[in-house]
């Protein structure tokens, strides 16, 4: 028989607020909707919300799912690793956060990311054929969704016919399309190709009023990684500007674009900045509401809606049949988001790991 904890009097994180104090139950990996508790867990005065999802991560080995899970981040969007080999390894590993990934990403020939000394030869696109063979390799590879990597103008990035190209292919595989753009020439690219998802925000300027009500019409959403944008533009003499980014966010949610929760954690050496795989994931949501989200759609972006974007439909919500993956943490989050971090317990796929 699988072993049953309760959680009890606990109010829940529903994606729209919290219930009442009631009794959670968790039978082997999935929640239930009763059962004879061999555990109970107090949760008065706490509040339970799903497992965390950092929709922008990258991942270098097990001690980075390690780190996500000790902060309550039960899952985490990889969104470029390579050797394929290494992939599959990370997301087979089990009592820590669990992987999704787009493998190798596509780039330009003459962009920061070819010129990665390990990148990939296949992930260098240069012509519309060659997109289209691109996303067929990553179907081979098994790629949870596409990850391009937009920029303003050839020789540097892909050009538009070839974006274009590759955001056609993966829609006609019913893949979604994630578009890394940290320039506002960059991001106008891919919201022309209409990709399902822009992960950064512009350092260089605010994102322009049509563009905006471009990734409205078409129905596009942000992953903007202000923890990231934050970091490259501490960086002395890089000539970014942090409220340029902070100031897309804000004028795309008052456009009514959803917001989800992604750090672009990375322990690379080679990393623009290093972003902690968990922790940032907290940081990240206060960083949304300075930007004018409010707690509770922090959260959303952090849970329900990022699950509903990915297609992640056994998790993202409390309810039973769903996968076990929760957060126990002190007072009420949906009034102070600060409250995520006074972590009090979490669950990985029904157990516990802290």
């Amino acid at each position: 028989m699988k072993a049953v904890t309760v959680i009890d009097g606990v109010r829940v994180f529903t994606g729209e607020g919290l219930t009442e104090p009631r009794r959670v139950y968790v039978e082997g990996a999935a929640i239930a909707a009763a059962g004879t508790p061999d555990v109970v867990v107090d949760g008065s005065g706490k509040t339970l919300l799903p497992g965390l999802i950092d929709t922008h991560m990258h991942t270098l080995g097990r001690k980075d799912l390690e780190n996500l899970a000790r902060w309550g981040v039960t899952t985490g969007l990889d969104m470029a690793a390579w050797p394929l080999p290494f992939v599959t390894e990370m997301r087979e590993q089990t009592g820590v956060a669990q992987i999704f990934s787009a493998t190798t990403p596509a780039v330009g020939a003459g962009g920061a990311h070819a010129k990665m000394p390990t990148f990939p030869a296949d992930g260098i696109v240069r012509t519309p054929q060659e997109g289209r063979a691109f996303v067929e390799r990553r179907i081979a590879d098994g790629a949870d969704y596409i990850k391009i990597v937009t920029e303003a103008a050839p020789p540097e990035g892909m050009d538009q016919e070839t974006v274009n190209a590759i955001v056609a292919a993966a829609h006609e595989h019913g893949l979604l399309v994630v578009a890394h753009s940290v320039t506002v020439g960059a991001l106008r690219v891919a919201v022309e190709a209409g990709p399902d998802i822009s992960t950064h925000a512009p350092l260089d300027a605010v994102l322009d009023d049509e563009s905006v009500q471009r990734m409205r019409a078409t129905g596009m959403i942000s992953s903007p990684t202000l923890s990231m944008m934050q970091g490259m533009a501490s960086v002395p003499g890089a000539g970014r500007t942090y409220e340029h980014a902070r100031d897309t966010v804000t004028k795309l949610h008052r456009a009514g674009i959803p917001i989800l929760v992604g750090t672009d954690a990375n322990s690379a050496a080679g990393a623009p900045f290093a972003v902690n795989h968990g922790e940032s994931v907290h940081g990240e949501m206060q960083l949304l509401v300075d930007a004018g989200l409010t707690p509770l759609e922090a959260l959303r972006g952090a849970t329900v809606l990022a699950a509903h974007t990915f297609g992640l439909d056994d998790r993202g919500v409390i309810e039973p049949g769903r996968r076990a993956d929760l957060l126990l943490v002190d007072g009420d989050p949906t009034t102070d988001i600060a409250a995520t971090r006074d972590i009090a317990g979490v669950w990985i796929a029904g157990e516990r790991i802290r």
